[in-house]
């Protein structure tokens, strides 16, 4: 009767720790609501404040650039050197005096054309003698008695903001005076702020902005085309519409404020995006102090309950044994299922032992030509060598036996690569230099070579290419994918097979053949998996050397060239490269 007094009674009081809990959590999430919203707001509308001040304060420099250099073609255009040498054709002065007017007035430079659009003075001197008499604000200037703007697009994307007016003296027109504005420096000195400034002409195109690739083109295109690379390119590179959104919209999880303001002059407009990371910041730093403390409450109240849980630790104690008797079993499971994975791995490396081998007695036929003609031309030596001492020439008896030790030398070196080839991979890692193994590989493969005419071409870097791996190994992937560009050239009319080897983040051996390409990519290192005519091949080649290259840290791939053929693509990690290394070990 006792303990089932007790055990209502620990009930009663679990389930008052548990109801405080609860409220507890409730009002956890209540205030920290509250202060996020309040918070929020008021670090918001100071982040705005600044963002608004300081695009006022870009467009009123902008403004007062554009302004201080539109007098300056009026004041050139009266002053009297310039339209002596106009009038006299004798420009020896006339780039001295503008570059000494340039250095005072702050512009990028000055031109000065004669009728003909010729630069006959300028303060870049590589301008002179270019011809400006198609141009528009050459044209435009002849024809006006007013100071002609012009916006050129030049090559890159940029933009050159040219002022240019017309000389006159006694109303006959001798020549026009140009001033390029340097609007580019508001772009230098955007590029050290976290903010994505762009200014826009009266038909919306893009003519300055912080991100070069957003220049010639509207605001749409360039926020989902080019996005920026900056603190903010998460948050503008989703936007599609800006005019369907308000003014300040998430994207992405990242708050964006876009303000613009317009500019007195043509219809420009100026456009900024400012995130609310430093809003975030502060309001977090608040909330974090908050969750800690309300943590710490929760702390306290799951102390107390853990200390009601006592009494059930033998019950617990009870299942913990059958959790032993449970876990014993699934360990000789888990041992069983070792055994027969380790079982796997030898079958998979016989299939791939296997599977050189095959490619060696494939090549076996070529390789006994090759050892055929050296054993041939033995033969002819010795019997000449013969001769000789017969004849008591000695010494030409032993050049014959030199040429006889340079082709019993040459047989041993195709004996020796069949050997080193046929041998099975290593069991460590060793640095494998990839342009030496590539060589190795192209030389197992020289007597197909010659018997089918193939035109090979080869792209090596100058510095070897080190990798960390199994150099019989790599060797036999290599192999595989010369035979298979090989057989896939054997319909073409002018073979070809292009070796290509670079060295960045990976290194990457490629090979492209200009065969008929592929047609099942998906299916493609699935074994047993072949486009060979019947008993050329069962499909293992390519599944094997997946397997090898994806042991090595690395990734074998396939894809169709553009222009035709079949393109694979063998990446390994470069030597050094610690963290590949530990994943291929």
């Amino acid at each position: 009767m006792a303990e089932a007094t007790d055990n209502r009674r620990t009930l009663t009081v679990s389930w008052r720790v548990r109801v405080a809990i609860g409220v507890l959590m409730l009002l956890a999430v209540a205030v920290i609501s509250v202060t996020n919203s309040l918070l929020t707001d008021r670090f918001t509308e100071s982040t705005r404040s600044r963002a608004e001040l300081r695009i006022a304060l870009y467009s009123g420099n902008l403004l007062a650039e554009l302004r201080q250099n539109a007098i300056v073609p009026q004041l050139l255009a009266r002053d009297p050197t310039l339209i002596g040498a106009l009038e006299s054709a004798d420009y020896s002065l006339s780039t001295q005096r503008l570059i000494s007017f340039v250095e005072e007035i702050g512009a990028a430079s000055l031109m000065l054309y004669d009728l003909d659009g010729r630069t006959v003075a300028a303060t870049d001197r590589n301008k002179l003698g270019a011809t400006h008499r198609s141009d528009a604000y050459f044209v435009d200037a002849i024809r006006s008695n007013a100071t002609i703007f012009s916006t050129i697009k030049v090559d890159g994307g940029g933009y050159k903001f040219m002022y240019s007016r017309r000389i006159q003296d006694g109303g006959a027109t001798l020549g026009v005076i140009a001033v390029e504005v340097d609007l580019q420096k508001f772009e230098r000195a955007w590029a050290g702020i976290s903010d994505a400034v762009i200014v826009m002409d009266s038909a919306g195109e893009i003519i300055l902005a912080t991100e070069p690739r957003w220049r010639g083109r509207t605001e749409p295109e360039a926020l989902s085309t080019q996005p920026a690379r900056t603190a903010i390119e998460r948050a503008i590179k989703v936007t599609a519409d800006w005019t369907a959104l308000p003014p300040d919209a998430y994207l992405q999880g990242e708050a964006v404020m876009r303000l613009e303001n317009k500019i007195p002059f043509r219809g420009w407009r100026m456009t900024s995006y400012t995130t609310y990371a430093s809003v975030r910041e502060k309001v977090n730093g608040v909330l974090a102090l908050e969750v800690m403390g309300f943590a710490i409450l929760l702390a306290l109240a799951f102390y107390f309950l853990s200390r009601r849980t006592a009494g059930r630790l033998a019950i617990f104690q009870r299942e913990s044994a059958k959790l032993r008797a449970l876990n014993a079993a699934l360990q000789r499971e888990i041992a069983e299922r070792k055994r027969v994975q380790e079982t796997l791995a030898v079958a998979e490396q016989t299939l791939e032992q296997s599977s050189k081998l095959a490619a060696l007695g494939e090549m076996s036929a070529a390789v006994s030509h090759e050892l055929n003609q050296p054993l041939a031309a033995m033969k002819t030596y010795l019997a000449g060598a013969r001769l000789l001492l017969r004849r008591n020439r000695p010494e030409e008896a032993l050049s014959s036996f030199g040429r006889i030790d340079d082709l019993i030398e040459r047989m041993g070196a195709i004996t020796r690569q069949l050997k080193s080839y046929a041998r099975k991979g290593q069991e460590a890692f060793s640095p494998v230099d990839m342009g030496a193994a590539l060589a190795s590989s192209l030389s197992m493969m020289e007597p197909q070579l010659r018997q089918r005419q193939v035109q090979i071409s080869r792209i090596l870097p100058d510095a070897p290419v080190m990798v960390m791996g199994d150099r019989m190994r790599i060797e036999q992937v290599l192999v595989n994918l010369l035979r298979n560009a090989l057989d896939a050239t054997k319909s073409e009319r002018n073979p070809q097979v292009e070796i290509m080897l670079s060295a960045g983040e990976t290194a990457t051996l490629t090979v492209r053949d200009n065969g008929p390409g592929i047609e099942d990519l998906d299916a493609l290192f699935e074994p047993f998996y072949t486009t060979k005519q019947p008993g050329d091949g069962v499909g293992l080649g390519l599944a094997i050397s997946s397997g090898i290259v994806a042991d090595l840290g690395g990734r074998l791939t396939a894809r169709n060239g553009q222009g035709g053929g079949a393109v694979f693509e063998m990446q390994l990690p470069i030597l050094g490269d610690t963290t590949n290394m530990e994943a291929a070990e």
